[in-house]
């Protein structure tokens, strides 16, 4: 669900919270006739997408040259506005969704339309207008600019949008961005998104129940990405225990074939450090506390962050991870941590008991029955999943 700024935004929260719709800004500006600012001939929105009634250009005598100076102008103001109400929120994806589009009235349609087309510009699958009150037979007169119109109230007297509100004071955009947090702090988001990798931009998957009580970010080792079925499995285990989960490769495709990548502990730390500052910026995650879940080399990332960034992360688990490869740091690490790992995985125990002597943390070896390095023997992961959950729901929740 999208709101158009500004009045739209507030109407549209409340009804996406009625439905458990996530909620999203639409920015439009208003092209005013020159010299009649208050009469609009046309609109622009985001994507450079431009709505002009050419009979009403056409009875003003408006030039191309009038109509492009007030766009550019426009165009200004917009980007400025956009930059403000998303406050580093990034845009829900519309790609392949059914979006609808929520103003706060409809009177010459003009603001809704190019909501409506951006919408599509976006890659919506199919559009809906909604509104609170409309004329009667606005429907018609909107052409295709969505494939459904609907309003609460279609009266016959229908002189203006305000006519029908109790109040219709202005919208500011501090009611805007209100709105848009309250909804980001009680919606279920289950989102690709892009985040910021210390050079480079990395991809990942965010799902965050309506009533989470911490975050857990997945560092993978090598061989591993967002897509792999292990951790999956597990961030479903977490996301039961009402914990997001952010999924995202530390590398690229041509990096991880780079054996020297994978093992270039203070790159994948760098960029984890970049995902964690980013997850501090997210409104949907505000104010939960974060926690680190590595395995193989992503559990030295993992603990070199927590070293670098104590304020930040809370907590560290490591399934079948090499903490080892962070020995430098071990004794810096603040966040309780806890180390999974198979009895079968000889190796890698060793190591793990050796990392652990190092910490001065609150931290605890846990080892798995009967599982190997990658816990594939049956309940061997569920067992890892579990224990992981425990220590993440005990030292995140507070």
């Amino acid at each position: 669900m999208v709101g158009v700024a500004r009045g739209g935004v507030p109407v549209a929260a409340q009804v996406a919270s009625l439905i458990g719709a996530p909620l999203d800004v639409i920015v439009v500006r208003k092209l005013g006739l020159p010299g009649q600012p208050e009469f609009a001939m046309g609109a622009i929105g985001e994507d450079g997408v431009r709505v002009v009634d050419p009979h009403i250009v056409d009875v003003a005598k408006v030039t191309p040259e009038e109509l492009d100076e007030v766009e550019a102008r426009e165009r200004l103001v917009l980007a400025e506005r956009v930059r403000h109400l998303r406050d580093g929120r990034p845009r829900i994806p519309l790609q392949g969704r059914s979006v609808i589009v929520v103003d706060d009235g409809v009177a010459t349609g003009a603001t809704a339309k190019a909501a409506c087309q951006i919408a599509r510009a976006e890659g919506a699958t199919s559009v809906v207008l909604a509104v609170p009150v409309a004329p009667a037979g606005w429907g018609e007169t909107m052409g295709v600019a969505a494939d459904e119109f609907v309003a609460y109230a279609e009266p016959s007297d229908f002189a203006a949008v305000g006519q029908f509100y109790d109040d219709f004071s202005a919208t500011t955009e501090a009611d805007v961005i209100d709105a848009l947090d309250a909804s980001a702090g009680t919606r279920v988001i289950d989102d690709d998104v892009e985040l910021p990798g210390a050079g480079t931009t990395l991809h990942g998957h965010l799902v965050a129940p309506v009533d989470a009580i911490g975050t857990v970010v997945f560092v993978h080792g090598s061989g591993s990405s967002r897509f792999s079925p292990r951790n999956r499995f597990v961030a479903d285990v977490l996301v039961d225990a009402r914990l997001a989960t952010l999924l995202f490769d530390l590398l690229t495709d041509e990096e991880a074939a780079d054996r020297s990548a994978v093992f270039d502990i203070d790159l994948l730390a760098s960029r984890l450090g970049s995902v964690i500052d980013w997850i501090e910026r997210q409104p949907a995650l505000r104010g939960l506390a974060t926690g680190c879940f590595g395995a193989s080399t992503g559990a030295a990332a993992a603990l070199e962050a927590a070293a670098a960034r104590p304020d930040l992360v809370a907590a560290v688990v490591s399934r079948g991870g090499r903490p080892d490869l962070a020995m430098p740091v071990l004794g810096r690490v603040q966040a309780p941590t806890l180390l999974i790992v198979g009895d079968r995985d000889t190796t890698v125990l060793e190591l793990n008991r050796r990392a652990a002597a190092e910490l001065r943390c609150e931290s605890r070896v846990d080892i798995v029955p009967g599982a190997t390095h990658l816990f594939e023997e049956p309940g061997t992961l569920a067992m890892a999943a579990s224990l992981a959950r425990d220590w993440f729901v005990d030292h995140l929740s507070g």
